[in-house]
């Protein structure tokens, strides 16, 4: 039982309860009530006392890229991030680099109270490890040893077709080079051997958001890109799984619906920017989902339309697009940006209240993975993904208004109890499930050794008028 908290259920009437508590029995929600109903009537085995603390359901991350958490910054003032990402990923990474990765990465979102996420097998301009299962097998297999839900996402690269991709043996590098065919056999593979992986991860398949007008570039036409499209989708509605996109922008959503027949209920689309009155529409009848990134460059080049999603009943949720080049997987952040974000476009302070923005963090993301009947809110029979932020600080201080103080003030750093699935995975800021140091010298490890493989040589390098101007 976790007693004496200010509990913040998310449930359908968004109840509050002062010196409240929940009782937990294996990996689900018995009963939520005020503490002195609940103390009466059930006999527990552990008690959490969280007095001045703030229980809540365990924040989602909507998107994310694996890889990134060892990228943090690389390449990003000497303009070679991009690069960064394709050849590394691609060639100059080994299995320990995404078991480190998804290690590191796993292990900031439990300590930030991020109990699920989605997180595509990649990134940069859409860079997949998909030449063999082995590299989503480590991801997914990382996750569950962390004890967080993960959604991985896998799918093709971006064509042209074949693309190369490396391994190594020590210092032995084999080359090859790998086809749209290949890459959809280890998707299929993937599937069969990470879904379920530990009742904790999932699999998503993913499908590189098309831009139009770069078709020819691409060396594909539209017969071609069809093929494809119907590849990815066939597999994702073959297996019953998520279709997400990363970079929906300016025309891209009603392409993929009227030419590519792509898009359907269980799709979720990244950052989708500067989206049409007509696209707002497609959402809205296709039962789209959106993942809004607000702290993204991509939010910095076009604004997604959230306020206008939102009134046309459209789920958005909301994702960090952590880690690289430049932000956390810390939802408290993006919370936070994402108010001022709507707000500074409308010029109105009442744009996004944080009880909207709350939900988009918890319950909103629950159903845009479809597992709103499971997760994303505190309710008897629902499992048991808790967190509680300890209140007892300046800047949460005085301990009212919570959901006010979650939004506004709070930051990852906060939390101190982590529950998933009914598991103990950090007490009092202590994380139980991983030897937290292991992970970041094995992170550190695998990032210099990927670094020196890539031959990449200015990445840690700074810009000119990185000091003293307004601008670099």
């Amino acid at each position: 039982m976790i007693k004496n908290g200010i509990i913040i259920t998310m449930d359908p009437e968004r109840r509050i309860i002062q010196d409240g508590a929940v009782a937990i029995e294996d990996d689900r929600i018995l009963e939520i009530d005020e503490t002195k109903m609940l103390e009466t009537k059930y006999s527990c085995d552990r008690v959490i006392d969280a007095k001045d603390h703030i229980v809540m359901p365990g924040l989602m991350d909507a998107h994310a890229h694996a890889g990134h958490s060892l990228l943090k910054s690389l390449g990003l003032h000497s303009g070679t991030w991009y690069k960064a990402c394709e050849v590394i990923y691609s060639q100059a990474s080994t299995e320990g680099f995404w078991e480190a990765d998804a290690l590191l990465f796993n292990l900031e979102r439990l300590r930030f109270g991020v109990t699920c996420g989605m997180t595509f097998l990649g990134g940069g301009d859409s860079v997949m490890r998909v030449d063999d299962p082995v590299f989503a097998e480590k991801h997914a297999q990382s996750s569950a040893n962390i004890g967080v839900r993960s959604y991985v996402a896998v799918g093709p690269r971006r064509p042209p077709f074949p693309r190369k991709y490396s391994k190594w043996s020590g210092s032995a590098r084999r080359d090859y080079m790998v086809t749209f065919e290949d890459m959809i056999r280890t998707c299929r593979r993937i599937v069969e051997t990470c879904h379920g992986l530990g009742g904790l991860a999932s699999v998503s398949m993913m499908f590189p958001t098309p831009i139009p007008e770069d078709l020819n570039m691409s060396g594909v036409d539209l017969s071609d890109l069809r093929m494809m499209a119907d590849s990815v989708k066939g597999l994702a509605r073959e297996e019953g799984l998520l279709l997400a996109m990363d970079g929906h922008t300016r025309g891209t959503v009603r392409f993929c619906h009227e030419e590519l027949d792509l898009l359907d209920s269980r799709s979720i689309l990244g950052h989708s920017t500067e989206l049409t009155e007509e696209e707002i529409g497609i959402c809205s009848r296709l039962g789209l989902k959106i993942a809004h990134n607000p702290s993204a460059v991509a939010s910095i080049k076009g604004r997604c339309p959230v306020p206008e999603l939102i009134d046309a009943g459209v789920t958005v949720a909301l994702g960090s697009d952590a880690s690289a080049p430049d932000r956390s997987a810390d939802m408290f952040r993006h919370m936070f940006q994402a108010t001022r974000y709507h707000r500074r476009h409308y010029r109105n302070e009442r744009v996004l209240p944080p009880g909207k923005v709350l939900e988009m963090a918890t319950i909103d993301s629950a159903k845009a993975f479809g597992v709103e009947a499971e997760l994303g809110s505190l309710e008897a029979g629902k499992k048991a993904d808790v967190i509680c932020i300890d209140m007892r600080r300046p800047h949460l201080y005085p301990p009212n208004m919570p959901v006010d103080r979650v939004v506004y003030y709070a930051n990852g750093n906060d939390v101190d109890t982590v529950i998933v699935d009914g598991k103990l995975l950090m007490e009092n800021g202590e994380v139980l499930s991983v030897d937290e140091d292991w992970v970041l010298d094995y992170a550190r490890s695998e990032l210099e050794d990927a670094v020196g493989r890539s031959k990449l040589k200015d990445l840690y390098d700074t810009t000119q008028n990185y000091w003293g101007k307004s601008i670099y």
